[in-house]
């Protein structure tokens, strides 16, 4: 699965999916909201666009790595401290490539994705600087 939502996602469905025939190494990340003396977070996402470089980014994924399955959910619209914001799970042969596919994915998403988030304070809020350029001065 390759969505961006605003919903959360159920991590042990996609882990008990991900387990294929062959699969000896299922490694999840779950990035979520840090309390970095925030309130709450919020995501913007030009969907259209992330959800086709999230697709590019999983096929190159299993290409290179020689992944079994890749699920990316990235979340949007306005989260809490501690909730779900990104969730990948791949399953592969054997962990080495489970954790490399999984790495690879993370950071090509960080690099290129156009997916931005406003960090909300009790003082108001500021958008995360990060690789890529949104508009009026926002970045992820």
């Amino acid at each position: 699965m390759i969505a961006i939502q605003t919903k959360d996602v159920d991590i042990g469905q996609l882990i008990n999916a991900a387990k294929q025939r062959g699969t000896g190494a299922v490694v999840v990340f779950d990035g979520v909201v840090r309390d970095d003396d925030i309130t709450e977070m919020e995501l913007e996402a030009y969907e259209e666009v992330a959800v086709k470089e999230l697709e590019k980014i999983a096929g190159e994924a299993k290409s290179l790595h020689k992944l079994l399955s890749v699920d990316i959910i990235h979340r949007i619209g306005r989260l809490s401290v501690g909730e779900n914001i990104l969730i990948i799970v791949v399953s592969a042969g054997h962990r080495a490539e489970a954790y490399a596919g999984s790495r690879f994915i993370i950071e090509a998403i960080k690099a290129g994705v156009p997916i931005w988030k406003k960090e909300l304070t009790k003082d108001g809020g500021r958008w995360v600087t990060g690789e890529h350029a949104h508009g009026s001065g926002k970045s992820r």
